[in-house]
């Protein structure tokens, strides 16, 4: 899911009450810091500021989705590699356990009387329920 583009409330309030100050005096100047110069390129600022964001944020995206689709192919080209060295030297050998699977003589099974316990148990726990 991509990433959600910023916008700026403050932005869009500062462009229009710009709009109005200009229609009150084009030449609007309280003193060195405050004036419709300074307020139009603030606006103009931070307008280029939110560009690089959400142009940041496209490349995230797409460089997010690349990722996801090359960790899905080593995925499974690492299970196809561990099924390769499962058939060639044997799901019970050293050579299977180096390459990260679980040898077959190392699994550990429930007997069949303690699966027949559990399941017992969980019938009483229903009918208790």
């Amino acid at each position: 899911m991509p990433r959600t583009k910023r916008t700026s409330r403050i932005l869009e309030k500062a462009k229009l009450r710009t709009v109005a100050l200009k229609a009150i005096d084009p030449n609007m100047k309280f003193d060195e810091n405050y004036n419709l110069q300074n307020m139009t390129q603030s606006i103009e600022e931070l307008h280029s500021l939110l560009d690089v964001y959400n142009s940041a944020l496209a490349v995230i995206d797409t460089t997010k989705t690349k990722i996801d689709a090359m960790e899905k192919t080593l995925s499974h080209l690492s299970d196809k590699m561990l099924v390769g060295v499962g058939f060639k030297y044997g799901k019970d050998s050293d050579e299977y356990g180096i390459a990260g699977g679980v040898r077959d003589s190392e699994r550990i099974r429930k007997g069949r009387l303690t699966r027949l316990k559990a399941s017992a148990e969980e019938a009483l726990v229903k009918i208790n329920s």
